[in-house]
């Protein structure tokens, strides 16, 4: 039941209102105000976390096509492309990757990684991470656009949803947080397995309908870069919770931009 009795939406429903405007709230720079910060709304805003991806893609691919059609070279517009996700997020995925990696990286026990994780400046771990992702995403989104205008546009709208596929994966139930508090306590463990699979199967099943658009080829293709994306994204994922005790924000951010930049590479290749 709602906590609120007066409020008609159930936050339990991913179809509600609450779910939606937290997944949009917390996860862009759209201007959609959260009404609701309990583990329901958490559930509903995490299942609907790839529909929040595919609105990011859509931007950095409708960028990506406008730099094409003002007369830009691939890399311009892949560099466009990579810009918006950045953008849209405030960098707080990119910021979370590079706190992960200097946690990682410390070598240091989990609660003092977890210092360094929370400290505003980057270490060097952080740093060339940052670098060699960044690298990677616009590297193969070049190579993308420069095939096709359709494979470019394709895979800035799939390695954006994939990427928050991967939040809603690592929100299922028996994932621990590593803190008590923080945007990674108020999801951790919201989503039963069986849900957060269903949300899956559907992803894979609109990428590949997408991937389409470049024949059968492109269906296989498309399919296997989500599923190679959420392959690296669980990897992570189980080696931050052996670390750290559980997810943190920028654990999830660095899993957003994991598994982004693997679909990338993926649907690059070929």
């Amino acid at each position: 039941m709602p906590d609120n009795p007066t409020d008609p939406t159930d936050p339990t429903d991913p179809t509600s209102a609450p779910g939606l405007r937290f997944a949009f709230g917390t996860l862009t720079v759209l201007p959609v105000r959260v009404v609701r910060w309990d583990r329901d709304a958490a559930r509903g805003g995490m299942l609907w976390a790839p529909l929040a991806g595919v609105v990011v893609g859509g931007g950095a691919a409708a960028l990506g096509l406008l730099f094409l059609l003002l007369g830009a070279d691939p890399l311009l517009a892949a560099v466009a492309s990579a810009a918006v996700p950045a953008v849209l997020t405030r960098g707080l995925h990119l910021d979370g990757l590079a706190d992960t990696a200097d946690g990682l990286g410390s070598g240091k026990p989990a609660d003092d990684a977890l210092r360094i994780m929370k400290r505003s400046d980057i270490g060097p771990f952080g740093v060339l991470t940052l670098v060699l992702v960044l690298l990677a995403q616009v590297a193969a989104l070049a190579q993308s656009y420069g095939d096709s205008w359709t494979r470019g546009a394709l895979a800035a709208v799939v390695s954006a949803a994939v990427a928050r596929l991967a939040l809603t994966l690592a929100a299922r139930t028996g994932v621990p947080p590593a803190r008590p508090e923080g945007l990674g306590a108020a999801v951790a463990g919201v989503v039963p397995l069986p849900r957060a699979l269903a949300v899956a199967g559907a992803v894979i099943v609109a990428a590949g309908a997408g991937g389409a658009l470049l024949g059968p080829d492109g269906v296989r293709r498309t399919a296997l870069a989500v599923l190679v994306a959420l392959a690296a994204a669980e990897l992570l994922l189980r080696r931050c919770v052996r670390r750290f005790g559980g997810v943190t924000g920028d654990v999830f951010g660095a899993l957003a931009e994991t598994a982004a930049t693997a679909a990338l590479v993926v649907l690059a290749l070929g």
